[in-house]
């Protein structure tokens, strides 16, 4: 019995669909989904249909193009409530979120609990010191600016940033239930720590990709490993004992037709064996 990992599917392009059809059953595994699936309802069921049959357990967690709302949705669902609605959609097809109790892991092992988790964003990954809206005009110095600023709704708080706060706190008391022996698998679309933020051509990007309220979650919660998404960055690093694995399939141009969905599933448990302190694996920007 294995866990696997993937994020950043973005069904909205035919290329991605076509090689996410390709996956063959694992009907002993669980699979990982590390948000960004689409950008629709659609899109989300699409996905569900296409794996929760091949896969014992399917776990999702939110990204940001899952909670835009695009202009063309007339009336369409913002913010929170936004993503409890896909968290009902989600519960449709058997599939564990955030808003679950967490699992324990039924394979070999110490005793561990898988952690979907969700915690957005508030800027913090920028120069220390800069609010919110400091870190946008930085980034917008560059010519970069998200389009979460057009259509992530924070709804209803009256910000992202607080919104990511109100998530950190209550991830956080849930986290901290667990029992204090327990072994975690952390897993959250945003990557946890801003050192494993690589974005080499658009740096400034940083203030959209995570919350410093997060840095050391992997030691205080015992975590094995922390799965995450979003930089299209595919990624194996260590941090204190604990493995992160960055497992992004991203847009077309981010992988290979020769490798496929397929060949980026990343497994997670059992997992690599321990590797040099600090290094990136073998699959990093691969």
């Amino acid at each position: 019995m294995k866990l696997f990992a993937l994020a950043d599917l973005h069904v909205n392009h035919a290329a991605n669909r076509e090689t996410l059809a390709s996956i063959p059953a694992h009907p002993s595994d669980w699979l990982i989904l590390g948000g960004d699936l689409g950008e629709t309802e659609v899109h989300l069921r699409w996905v569900l249909e296409l794996l929760t049959p091949r896969w014992k357990q399917v776990i999702w967690v939110p990204g940001n193009h899952e909670l835009w709302t695009p202009p063309k949705e007339v009336d369409g669902l913002r913010g929170d409530a936004r993503y409890r609605h896909f968290v009902e959609v989600c519960r449709e097809y058997g599939v564990l979120t955030p808003e679950d109790p967490y699992p324990r892991w039924p394979g070999e092992g110490p005793e561990r609990f898988i952690c979907p988790m969700f915690t957005l964003y508030d800027y913090s990954f920028s120069p220390a010191g800069m609010t919110p809206q400091e870190a946008i005009q930085w980034a917008r110095e560059e010519g970069i600016i998200a389009m979460d600023e057009r259509l992530l709704h924070p709804d209803p708080y009256p910000t992202r940033a607080a919104w990511c706060a109100a998530r950190v706190h209550e991830t956080r008391a849930r986290l901290d239930a667990l029992p204090s022996s327990a072994r975690t698998i952390l897993i959250n679309h945003w990557p946890l720590r801003q050192d494993l933020v690589r974005l080499y051509r658009i740096p400034r990007y940083a203030p959209w990709c995570g919350t410093q309220l997060t840095r050391n979650w992997h030691q205080t919660y015992r975590a094995d490993v922390v799965v995450s998404g979003h930089l299209h960055m595919r990624a194996t690093d260590w941090r204190e004992g604990s493995r992160f694995e960055e497992v992004s399939l991203g847009y077309p141009r981010h992988w290979s037709d020769d490798t496929g969905a397929t060949g980026y599933l990343r497994e997670i448990l059992p997992g690599p064996a321990h590797t040099i302190e600090g290094t990136a694996g073998p699959d990093w920007h691969r």
